[in-house]
């Protein structure tokens, strides 16, 4: 039996451009575009492919900095029921080459600058037949805005579709191997947006505003589709780099009360001296995802802006939507229930989650296996990958590869990536556990702990620690001296490495396979 059509997620714009067509829909620096001046320049460029040949199924492959075309590209695959492929700007051409041949990318859109990555999906990518360039009107390819501009006024009927048409390949990091493409369907991704703005964004409005600080590609992309739903403006980040003092001004100008962020861009937003010179009092959620907070970054974050914290777990497959932990219940104070300190949240609505051990078997209250969930977030598999697809959702659970465990109220713990874990002596070992610890140190600023070979022990613990310019030194003996007592030994770190920075991915993430990488490279282990 034929699945029931659902509908299209394109219509979202459609439906706010009616409600609110003066509206700011997009800002970018001094410009500006009306949610009825985007709808129509989508409504142009999906006809301007539409007269392409491009259709329902077709796969479009993007490349771009946050920028308004970039926000239009999704809304324009969506509509035309195509697949949206966006891709992270500092991915490297053959990186992308990949990701356009795996996809089957029919379609390039990329901005000026990209040349190199163009030329190598073009060498690469068999599917490929148009390339589409934003920001310049030379060479062999399509113009971008030539194309709105050539098919403004035409009217788009949205494509049709079912409830698990794909809609985006969103793919994973690719920390081990090669991104795999999860396949989020229209279907999914309707749950997905009413779960998020009842969970993470309750009573947004078509006066609320929110602003990007991570690329449109991955998760923050998934937070646009939330503000567009409910008319909430999209600011836009000028540059290539986060510059914080720039984030709390665009915060005071435009009055932001919304945005998505990872642990370690809060981390550097709230620690800024500017934090304090601008009103960021019209924030109302910073939702936080994609790692686990420290608790003393938490409170950091907390002491600054007040009770507008929203932590949410999930994975790309899942879209988020796994746990979530609200603002009311976060706290300052240790000693509060609401605190939940080191807890990722309750279950999302809608979705179920449950521990289980290799064998499957669910387990009880506090012990630690894996943390797997089902329901209508989980995404339909990955692309062209059934070996993969069939490991992930194993016994009807989506498997996410994180080690955890429920409390007695039904909240989640994270003890660490199962790949994280190392077994020294004979024993479990979490590094999440001892990161914690070393972070109540004031000397310490940032820290990865992961586990190495080891002839006596089988694996062993080592650090890397970037110091606090600010505080007291933090040497090794110093941070020896502060386990001691607070973290069993067994689990102290064999050595200590002093960076002056911590390397992170493009997504703000600190990816510890990189960072024992580089220890090898520099002969240090």
């Amino acid at each position: 039996m034929k699945d029931a059509r659902v509908n299209n997620l394109g219509g979202l714009l459609t439906r706010t451009a009616r409600l609110f067509p003066s509206h700011h829909a997009v800002i970018a620096e001094e410009k500006n575009w009306t949610w009825k001046e985007v709808d129509q320049r989508v409504q142009a460029m999906a006809s301007a492919l539409k007269n392409l040949g491009i259709a329902k199924g077709d796969r479009i492959l993007v490349l771009s900095r946050n920028n308004l075309q970039l926000f239009e590209s999704s809304w324009v695959s969506f509509r035309m029921g195509c697949v949206w492929v966006p891709t992270n700007f500092r991915l490297t051409p053959p990186e992308v080459a990949y990701l356009a041949s795996s996809s089957g990318a029919k379609v390039m859109i990329y901005q000026k600058g990209f040349e190199d990555h163009a030329k190598r999906v073009l060498e690469e990518a068999d599917s490929l037949k148009f390339l589409i360039c934003i920001g310049d009107d030379q060479g062999d390819h399509q113009d971008y805005e030539s194309m709105i501009e050539s098919h403004l006024g035409q009217e788009f009927k949205d494509e049709t579709v079912e409830y698990d048409d794909p809609l985006w390949f969103f793919y994973t990091s690719g920390t081990t191997g090669r991104p795999k493409a999860g396949v989020l369907t229209h279907g999914q991704m309707n749950f997905v947006v009413n779960n998020h703005l009842a969970d993470l964004i309750p009573g947004t409005t078509e006066q609320d505003v929110s602003i990007a600080v991570a690329p449109l590609s991955h998760g923050a992309g998934v937070h646009m589709l939330l503000n567009v739903a409910r008319g909430a403006s999209l600011v836009l980040m000028p540059g290539n780099k986060l510059d914080p003092e720039l984030f709390w001004q665009l915060v005071e100008r435009h009055r932001v009360s919304n945005l998505f962020t990872v642990p370690t861009i809060v981390k550097m937003l709230v620690e800024h001296e500017s934090v304090d010179r601008y009103d960021h009092s019209s924030l109302r959620y910073m939702i936080y995802a994609g790692a686990p907070m420290y608790r003393a970054d938490q409170k950091k974050a907390l002491e600054k802006l007040g009770q507008v914290m929203v932590q949410y777990y999930g994975m790309g497959e899942v879209t988020g939507c796994i746990t979530y932990l609200p603002t009311e219940m976060h706290s300052l104070d240790d000693e509060d229930p609401n605190a939940n300190i080191g807890s990722c949240g309750i279950p999302r609505t809608g979705m179920e989650i449950a521990i289980l051990d290799s064998n499957l078997k669910p387990l009880k209250t506090g012990e630690v296996g894996e943390i797997c969930c089902r329901g209508p977030a989980v995404c339909a598999g990955y692309h062209d990958n059934p070996d993969a697809t069939e490991e992930a959702m194993e016994g009807g659970w989506f498997h996410t590869g994180d080690l955890g465990y429920v409390d007695e109220r039904g909240l989640v713990y994270i003890t660490g990536r199962s790949s994280d874990m190392y077994i020294s002596g004979g024993a479990n070992v979490y590094p999440r556990e001892i990161e914690e610890v070393l972070l109540t140190h004031p000397g310490v600023s940032e820290v990865a702990v992961f586990g190495v070979p080891d002839e006596k022990w089988g694996e062993t613990g080592v650090a890397i620690v970037v110091r606090n310019p600010h505080t007291e030194i933090a040497d090794e003996a110093a941070l020896y001296q502060h386990l001691d007592g607070r973290c069993a030994r067994y689990r102290w770190p064999s050595r200590f490495f002093f960076w002056d920075n911590m390397p992170k991915s493009g997504y703000g993430k600190i990816v510890k396979k990189d960072l024992r990488e580089m220890l090898k490279n520099q002969g240090m282990l």
